[in-house]
């Protein structure tokens, strides 16, 4: 080594050295807060949410089949690009009264256990997340028709998200008997 290169040695482990003294330190994470993601939908008053991986797609009302011999929440299957979709109203199922139609009503399509199914919502609130925190138990107040089907709660300033549980719909032998 001559000396033009312990020179700029030097100079290179003088430099390293003003940067570690005037270097900022990284912030630091002091908690990993666990969250619950899903998709907030409306039904009659309730805010309801499900999870993520059981909502496949959100569909504007698509047009429908009727299905003959079925019950009566069982709006009709649509073709949903190349495949057949029945399409059940949720309000229908729940509180045996049919949704009304409006600009804003949405099909959740879930996929669970083998079931796939078009939900009709009467809104779709989009995605929501949670932390572990907000979790709180089912409140009291919720109708014996869609208790079954809830399985905790989420608690903000602006009031309670139901965890609406599909594994629990569609496990539902109720919800698989659409024959009328």
């Amino acid at each position: 080594m001559d000396s033009s290169d312990i020179k700029a040695f030097s100079l290179l482990q003088s430099l390293e050295q003003r940067g570690r003294d005037h270097a900022a330190a990284l912030p630091v994470q002091d908690e990993v807060h666990e969250r619950w993601a899903g998709i907030g939908f409306r039904l009659g008053g309730w805010r309801l949410v499900a999870s993520m991986g059981d909502v496949v797609e959100i569909l504007t009302y698509p047009q429908l089949s009727p299905v003959p011999r079925t019950k009566a929440w069982v709006r009709g299957i649509a073709n949903v690009r190349g495949n057949l979709l029945p399409i059940m109203d949720l309000s229908g199922f729940l509180e045996q009264r049919s949704a009304a139609l409006t600009r804003l009503s949405r099909v959740l399509v879930v996929q669970k256990a083998g079931v796939t199914s078009g939900l009709l919502v009467d809104e779709v609130l989009g995605m929501r997340q949670f932390d572990d925190e907000e979790r709180v138990a089912v409140p009291g107040g919720v109708g014996e028709t869609l208790r079954p089907y809830v399985s905790g709660a989420y608690r903000r300033d602006d009031g309670d998200w139901l965890v609406f549980s599909i594994q629990a719909l569609v496990s539902d032998p109720q919800f698989l008997k659409v024959g009328s």
